[in-house]
């Protein structure tokens, strides 16, 4: 029996979705919850299961193919209802009743457990799809055809392990979409590189060695953006706007033409901030964990919040309404392979420093990995970008749509400062806060960013707003 699944909404109201790649071909057996693609929405790269156990009959869409919500892009043959397989051990069982309606029979849907949108039940066992035999390998008995007619489909037979050769010319090496990516702008064939990851995964490390091999010296990688050499003969390359950059455009053209910016500046001595990092860095306590300028300016701004609550709201248009949050989803501006994320850090201003240097490192190394899910990066309440680390000093950020106010870190400079009536060298910061006017006045905003200079300046200055 042929069951179509269709692209399922990804539960933030999106209306399409790019397939970035399969993880199954036409004819590879797979199991209930088993993941068979790689799908990239305007928020995140979500690995999407499979609602069948059965055979993969039909790919309908291409990677890189953009398809609406609904649209039907896997077709699984799966045995009937009345099969006699045993109750579910094989892929005829009730596991692989219909989830989603799209079959069009009238089955009764087996118990599900919400695993991504909610469809699937819970994964028993895990592993890649068994990829039926090809060329007539050596002990392996002839796979029945995906659409023989049959009044009752027999249990699936094992199929016999195939010959090195066979395995090594029909799997797929497994990798991660932004390593996939990573590999395309390098011109790296992932066919030619050892995965030294879990079960032969291949990381963002095996791909920059493999072309550090390739080119006797370090790979064109700066940060998380790579160079891809134009075309021989083009003076230009033309990309369609999609995925993340289209979401993120979108979003910074209504939020600039939303909510009326205003920008303030404030440069201070950063040297007592700089001298802590340090001791923290030395401490037994802080030994495991990352410690750096943002996690205190991240630290310094949720003290802040709680002085001046103002600048933690929402404008509410439809209702006519201020909302003001009494807790801070801190959002941190990340450059990932797949461009500008947002990740948020749920209830930040209840992390102690420990828990928020532990929190911000999960957090970055998430992101980076292009595995943030569409949850992370919804409901923030105020962003910090850190523009400093590209040696940057200061600029005027865009809000994240739905909060008030977004803190730039410019770059940390040792710089002639006037300390104690003298002249010396010291380390100087210049802080960037843009506010949505409609909601935080001049005097809020002022307030809150000389809040968080004097903690940075001195930071025993925290005993006094607590």
């Amino acid at each position: 029996m042929i069951k179509e699944f269709r692209l399922p909404d990804l539960g933030e109201g999106l209306t399409e979705s790019e397939i970035v790649s399969w993880h199954v071909a036409e004819g590879d057996i797979v199991e209930l919850n088993q993941i068979i693609a790689d799908v990239e929405t305007a928020k995140a790269v979500v690995e999407l299961p499979s609602p069948y156990a059965g055979v993969v009959a039909r790919l309908h869409e291409q990677p890189g193919t953009v398809v609406e919500v609904g649209a039907p892009i896997i077709s699984f043959d799966v045995p009937s209802a009345g099969g006699s397989d045993g109750g579910g051990a094989g892929v005829g069982g009730p596991a692989a009743a219909d989830s989603d309606g799209a079959g069009g029979d009238d089955a009764v849907p087996a118990k599900r457990e919400p695993n991504l949108v909610g469809y699937g039940a819970a994964v028993e066992k895990g592993g890649r799809p068994s990829r039926r035999p090809r060329g007539g390998a050596a002990g392996a008995p002839p796979a029945p055809a995906a659409s023989a007619p049959a009044p009752a489909p027999a249990p699936v037979a094992v199929v016999a392990p195939a010959s090195p050769e066979t395995s090594a010319s029909t799997d797929r090496p497994r990798s991660t979409p932004p390593v996939r990516k990573l590999a395309r702008d390098l011109r790296i064939e992932l066919e030619s590189v050892t995965g030294t990851g879990p079960n032969g995964l291949i990381t963002r490390e095996d791909v920059l060695a493999a072309s550090d091999n390739a080119n006797g010296g370090a790979s064109d990688v700066v940060g998380s953006e790579t160079k891809t050499p134009a075309p021989s003969g083009h003076r230009e390359t033309r990309a369609p706007i999609k995925g993340m950059r289209k979401h993120t455009a979108a979003a910074m053209v209504a939020s600039a033409f939303t909510a009326p910016h205003v920008t303030e500046f404030l440069t201070i001595d950063v040297t007592p901030t700089m001298d802590l990092v340090a001791r923290l860095k030395a401490s037994r306590a802080f030994a495991d964990v990352k410690i750096t300028p943002l996690t205190l300016v991240a630290k310094a701004l949720c003290i802040a919040v709680d002085r001046n609550p103002t600048i933690n709201t929402r404008w509410d248009e439809a209702s006519a309404e201020i909302v003001q949050h009494h807790y801070v989803n801190l959002g941190i501006a990340a450059a990932t392979p797949r461009g500008l994320m947002v990740p948020n850090l749920k209830d930040a201003d209840r992390m102690s420093l420990l828990e928020l240097a532990r929190a911000l490192t999960t957090l970055t190394e998430t992101a980076r990995a292009g595995k943030t899910t569409p949850a992370d990066l919804s409901g923030g309440t105020i962003s910090i970008t850190n523009v400093g680390v590209f040696g940057i000093d200061a600029g005027t950020p865009i809000l994240n749509p739905g909060e008030a106010a977004i803190l730039a870190m410019g770059a940390v400079r040792r710089t002639p400062w006037e300390y104690q009536g003298e002249i010396a060298l010291r380390s100087v910061m210049t802080l960037s806060l843009s506010f949505d006017h409609r909601l935080v006045d001049g005097e809020q905003g002022s307030r809150f960013l000389a809040d968080i200079g004097t903690i940075l300046s001195d930071p025993g200055m925290v005993l006094t707003m607590i």
